[in-house]
């Protein structure tokens, strides 16, 4: 049987025992329904893991021995910035969720012209808390031991506007390049821009030129805004980061 693996929201070096969070507690005790004496594995973001072992259990609280912390890098040597505009139902969620899988580092959701959602006020945030947890399950599934962030909804264009050196690239089905045949090495990672399900204007499109960005091309198919996602992520790690 696979250890369950475990996020804990603070640090955990130099400690030999602790309580796990509420969200922990109620997965451990009332989903995978473990006793004491079963083994987990905790990490908290730094990178490590951290074996343990189950004191003391109730509905309410799960107290664990932990051991020493080992190294466990398990990242992509490519970083990947993706700004996603919002998609409706659970595609969004979907996409966080195989994103984080895939090795992406972090994930900004955007509002475009096109964009078919509409959230804001709190229940913007209770759903960008939502997408954070998103993240860390997958991280619980997929081995990672670090947390992608998910940051605050941006407008595209001022997501466009930010420059940390990373290679910016936006996907068009008449793109004079593809993924393999970029004219620059992402040296310094990538911002991947994924578009609505109707697509961006020509404003937005204009505008992403006038920031720097290139546009690659996927294949002949017109993809899915989840589907695209995906799949560049899936074929720049096979280029320039560590899948395959």
């Amino acid at each position: 049987m696979r250890i369950p693996r475990i996020y804990h929201p603070t640090a955990l070096a130099g400690l030999k025992q602790c309580e796990l969070s509420d969200d922990a507690t109620n997965h451990v005790a009332r989903v995978l329904r473990m006793t004491e004496g079963q083994a987990l594995e905790l990490f908290d973001g730094s990178n490590h893991i951290f074996p343990a072992i189950i004191t003391q259990i109730s509905k309410k609280s799960v107290a664990v021995n932990i051991e020493q912390g080992q190294l466990a890098d398990r990242e992509s040597t490519l970083h990947i910035h993706l700004g996603q505009v919002i998609s409706r139902g659970e595609r969004m969620e979907f996409t966080i969720q195989k994103s984080v899988e895939l090795g992406v580092n972090v994930i900004t959701p955007l509002w475009s012209e096109r964009c078919g959602v509409k959230l804001e006020g709190e229940r913007l945030d209770k759903k960008i808390q939502q997408w954070q947890k998103i993240a860390i399950a997958a991280c619980e599934q997929c081995g990672r031991n670090r947390i992608p962030e998910v940051r605050p909804m941006m407008k595209l264009q001022d997501w466009c506007a930010e420059n940390d050196g990373a290679l910016k690239l936006n996907l068009h089905p008449r793109a004079q390049y593809s993924i393999c045949t970029l004219p620059k090495m992402p040296a310094q990672g990538v911002r991947l821009l994924i578009g609505s399900e109707g697509g961006l204007s020509p404003q937005e499109i204009a505008q992403t030129e006038q920031q720097g960005f290139t546009e690659i091309l996927l294949g002949p198919r017109v993809l899915r805004t989840e589907t695209a996602a995906l799949a560049a992520i899936t074929a720049l790690q096979l280029t320039f980061g560590d899948l395959g």
